[in-house]
């Protein structure tokens, strides 16, 4: 059974940091199978529907970031480990959101509509 837990969320201030994770695991995650899907991060903020944050290739050449977080965000991929992870830099309270980890094995894992698997997600709070 496929699954995607993530992790690492929580509370943090304004300008703070946090890193996401997302552990990957079942038979259609194992070994090589890890490597053929993009993986993504979703998030989705009280009020408003889910929105694409960030996304990696298979062998994590490319990745693509949503405006409001270029620069601030670095998505990254180990294949070995079969894992996922968001760094956060510079948080602001618009941020404040619950990331779900994503997997897309045909596509770039840019849309929901091409996703395949999904976590169940991780609250991330940014106040004061």
């Amino acid at each position: 059974q496929a699954q995607l837990r993530e992790s690492g969320g929580g509370l943090v201030q304004p300008g703070g940091s946090l890193r996401l994770s997302c552990a990957a695991s079942g038979r259609t995650f194992t070994g090589r199978a890890f490597s053929t899907y993009a993986m993504g991060w979703f998030r989705q903020a009280p009020g408003k529907e889910r929105e694409f944050v960030a996304a990696i290739s298979r062998f994590g050449r490319s990745t693509d970031y949503a405006d409001s977080v270029k620069g601030r965000f670095t998505i990254s991929r180990d294949n070995v480990k079969i894992m996922v992870y968001l760094q956060m830099n510079s948080l602001k309270p618009e941020d404040t959101a619950v990331y779900y980890c994503a997997a897309d094995v045909l596509g770039r894992a840019l849309t929901e509509s091409g996703i395949d698997y999904w976590g169940q997600g991780t609250q991330v709070t940014v106040s004061s």
